[in-house]
């Protein structure tokens, strides 16, 4: 047992007080975990897009003060009663959505959308008694999709922690708990190129990337990427892709660009940016026959998708996934073992690192386009 296991934790956290500014770095105090929660000590964190989005409050109800952050690695300081798949020192990665292991879904070899820990962007508070473990002179602070690790602790459901091989380097392996195995497994586990087929790529940001990394590791032998900024081409040839097409150079539809470059159409298509014309996109430039979509990126919530009857009756098939299709606690640790392995190259998907004492810059990095993913050192 930990020496600091029941005890209440002060660390440092990044709190975020208000829409759009900055986060600031102060004393919390970390509540001990309960029934089925475990408390981790946060070694790396790093910021994806879905914490920018919340921090500007765009869209959706705001619900401050937080603590974001959701892609992250740490080591388990302590468990709440009930826990009895992870140890004290065990290396783990916290997930925003989670494995309950009993559900439907869960049950489900097809399904990783469990009914009980399904992300929840709403939700401020633990699922166990309703209330935060998180506060500031005796006040409440919000949790962030159950995650909240841009603290030095935090606690998590117990279903939404991954136990990995303890040898992974954590500065690295991190960045597996959102964005790269979302695209990774968009293409390994939903659209599953063949050897030697083609896969366009819509949008080449960090997700879009992962998504072409997995049909690197597919063994495509043409990877189409699709962007509107032709900045971001030369860095997508890391990835694997081999064609590039800019949306803002064609006065026709994008898919009628691919269908001629690809005879007839692509062989697989993963849309990673929400966009509505790309998904439409995205589903008409693949090859009818055999030609299959994926649909990753969300769009807003009135959007609609229109194609014609015909596309769909001459055997094209378009799928959604959700975190690639990925259970955390049962399918993350193989991932980590994809990159222990060599088969998964993640450095490159890295590319700044800050202390957690200047953490408002990954968010500058992020407003300004500039990299895919900027690791936090929560010792620094």
């Amino acid at each position: 047992m930990s020496s600091t296991a029941g005890l209440i934790l002060t660390c440092k956290a990044a709190v975020a007080w208000e829409a759009g500014k900055p986060l600031i770095i102060q004393d919390v105090e970390v509540a001990p975990p309960q029934a089925m929660e475990v408390r981790i000590k946060i070694k790396y964190t790093s910021l994806c897009r879905t914490d920018l989005y919340f921090w500007e409050s765009k869209g959706q109800t705001p619900l401050f003060p937080r603590i974001f952050g959701h892609e992250a690695a740490g080591v388990v300081e302590s468990l709440g009663e009930g826990v009895s798949d992870l140890e004290v020192g065990d290396h783990v990665l916290p997930v925003f959505t989670g494995e309950c292991g009993d559900c439907r879904h869960c049950r489900s070899d097809v399904s990783n959308m469990c009914d009980l820990l399904r992300i929840n962007s709403v939700r401020g508070v633990m699922l166990a008694d309703g209330q935060s473990r998180f506060s500031i002179n005796g006040e409440p602070v919000n949790h962030f999709l159950g995650t909240s690790t841009f603290s030095e602790y935090t606690v998590v459901h117990s279903g939404c922690v991954a136990k990995i091989n303890p040898l992974a380097p954590l500065d690295k392996v991190c960045i597996l708990s959102c964005g790269v195995s979302t695209g990774l497994g968009a293409t390994l586990n939903v659209a599953k190129p063949e050897r030697g087929s083609s896969v366009a790529v819509f949008g080449l940001g960090a997700v879009g990337l992962a998504a072409a990394e997995g049909a690197r590791i597919a063994g495509a032998s043409r990877i189409i990427g699709v962007d509107r900024s032709s900045k971001r081409f030369e860095e997508a040839k890391k990835f694997g892709v081999t064609d590039f097409v800019n949306t803002s150079e064609h006065d026709r539809p994008i898919q009628e660009v691919i269908a001629e470059m690809t005879n007839g159409g692509a062989d697989r298509s993963v849309e990673c940016t929400g966009n509505i014309d790309n998904m439409i996109s995205a589903f008409e430039c693949v090859h009818d026959g055999w030609g299959v979509a994926v649909l990753v990126g969300v769009p807003s919530k009135d959007a609609v998708f229109m194609t014609k009857p015909i596309n769909v009756l001459n055997e094209r098939t378009l799928k959604g996934t959700f975190f690639g299709n990925y259970k955390p606690r049962t399918d993350l640790p193989s991932v980590v073992d994809m990159y222990m392995n060599k088969q998964l190259e993640l450095e490159k998907f890295i590319t700044h690192r800050i202390p957690f004492s200047e953490i408002n810059k990954a968010f500058e990095y992020m407003v300004k386009g500039e990299g895919l993913r900027c690791i936090i050192s929560m010792e620094d």
